[in-house]
């Protein structure tokens, strides 16, 4: 009998809806404050779910400043194909006239690229002071990934900002990195090989600001705090990593069941998916029992390093922005309501426990 992947995932009523944590309030009221002194601002956004990361606290806190919208892990949500080069084409669409790029911790090029205009539209205005630009984005999205290799690229120079697989590495908005040297700066970039390339120097030099992810404050939707928990945007330990593997196997049975052949044939069953890659991988705890938690992780960091399938989690289509921004203004609640909701939601929770109604 034919394998026939689920159209639709169950929903989820009692998932957790919020991770607005008190240094994502911080950090957005300190970016706030820094405006007047930014020239412009680095919106950053994971490729794999290009709707789903957007913020609508960035739109309604930071319009007053210019802006550019890049897209990273683009390696991570495409295979270069034909369909990724119309997705991407789509995406930039949403934009217009905001500027939109696309980069990879892993190509050179597209970080290249994103110097070039960066370099560009410092030079419109000469600054001896040099400018001032900075980057946001929701957690673990690749901001501080983007600034070390913006600073490798312009200045020849190291990491400056820590990263990590979790979100909530960087909890400060950051001094200033130079990104671009300045016109009195003998600086030598180049690649890892050791090529070197003198760098176009601008006024007083280009500096990047790193900021900490800020969340959502409340998700209506439960599929998208799954593709958020999925892309490491909330700590592993909020959702249950089963349900994000059930979630995880959704999308691959939609895209290539043949992805997991190795440790099961195609099915739509999580826990029997879990139990085989326990058996081929180890996963073993007492008597030889299957650990489907450690499963469950073990598959959602393949799909995250790319080795278990590249492909977007959001639906990708001309009207797609458009209908997230109706829900946003429709659905999302002000910060107040969505502590209230998200309370409310506890207490059920609580009380179906306890088999309360």
């Amino acid at each position: 009998m034919a394998f026939v992947p689920r159209t639709t995932f169950p929903p989820l009523p009692s998932l957790p809806r919020s991770y607005y944590l008190g240094h994502h309030k911080a950090g957005l009221s300190k970016m706030k404050s820094l405006l007047s002194s930014i020239d412009l601002i680095i919106e950053c956004r994971d490729y794999r779910v290009p709707l789903t990361s957007r913020n609508p606290l960035f739109e309604a806190s930071l319009k007053e400043r210019e802006r550019v919208i890049v897209y990273t892990k683009r390696d991570l949500g495409g295979g270069g194909g034909k369909q990724d080069a119309i997705d991407q084409q789509i995406i930039s669409k949403w934009h217009e006239p905001t500027p939109t790029l696309f980069t990879s911790a892993y190509s050179p090029r597209s970080v290249t690229a994103l110097l070039g205009f960066l370099r560009s539209h410092a030079q419109k205005e000469w600054k001896l002071v040099g400018h001032r630009l900075l980057v946001v984005g929701m957690p673990n999205v690749g901001k501080s990934t983007l600034l070390n290799s913006l600073r490798q690229a312009g200045v020849g120079k190291g990491k400056a900002a820590i990263t990590g697989a979790q979100p909530g590495v960087t909890r400060k908005v950051g001094s200033g990195v130079k990104i671009i040297p300045g016109e009195d700066d003998e600086v030598q970039g180049g690649d890892k090989k050791g090529k070197k390339d003198k760098i176009e120097a601008v006024g007083g030099g280009v500096y990047l600001l790193d900021t900490p992810g800020v969340f959502i404050p409340y998700v209506p939707d439960a599929e998208a705090m799954l593709k958020l928990a999925l892309c490491g945007s909330v700590k592993d330990t909020i959702i249950s990593p089963v349900m994000m593997a059930d979630y995880l196997l959704f999308h691959i049975n939609q895209h290539d069941p043949t992805l997991y052949a190795e440790f099961h044939h195609p099915t739509n069953d999580v826990v029997e998916l879990l139990k085989g890659i326990a058996r081929k991988t180890g996963r073993l705890g007492k008597k030889g029992v299957e650990d489907t938690e450690a499963s469950a992780l073990w598959l959602v960091q393949k799909w995250r390093s790319g080795l278990m399938g590249r492909f977007l989690l959001d639906r990708v289509d001309e009207e797609s922005l458009e209908r997230k921004m109706v829900e946003e203004m429709n659905i999302v609640p002000s910060l107040n309501q969505a502590r209230r909701v998200e309370r409310e939601r506890r207490i059920k929770a609580g009380r179906a426990k306890v088999g309360l109604r």
